[in-house]
């Protein structure tokens, strides 16, 4: 489901909300599904269980789970939290292309590296074949 860096600098608790948060986002989780359990993503991750814990209330806090007593946890309802995430990274972008305009980086350059960035993904996304098509219906659909 998920793999650790130990080389990252970030607690292995950040890493695992971080890496279940991208595939809530991504739609790899889907809402009201079930997420392992505490023991079994410890044991499968070989990591204390108490680690999977934190990271599980992380989750809660952060609002992509929601936790059941005595059920486990669950994914929560998404599509708000993919729109903050847009926004987060709008954000990101637009302060990285002024610095990249400034820096009088061409605009054809700046798409092309979006261009490259795209092929690159859409050759690793097993989940959606359109990646960057919200719809997942291919560029040229039309209703």
């Amino acid at each position: 489901m998920i793999a650790l860096d130990y080389r990252d600098p970030r607690p292995i608790y950040e890493q695992v909300v971080q890496k279940l948060a991208d595939l809530i986002l991504a739609g790899v989780l889907q809402e009201n599904e079930q997420l392992p359990s505490v023991r079994g993503l410890a044991s499968e991750l070989s990591i204390n269980p108490n680690t999977i814990q934190r990271a599980y209330a992380e989750l809660d806090r952060q609002g992509y789970t929601y936790t059941v007593k005595g059920k486990g946890s669950f994914v929560a309802g998404s599509e708000p939290l993919r729109e903050k995430r847009r926004n987060e990274l709008l954000k990101e972008f637009r302060l990285l292309a002024a610095g990249a305009l400034q820096a009088e980086i061409s605009m054809e350059r700046l798409i092309g590296e979006l261009e490259s960035v795209r092929q690159e993904m859409s050759g690793t996304d097993k989940n959606r074949e359109n990646w960057g098509d919200p719809t997942g219906k291919g560029e040229n659909h039309h209703d």
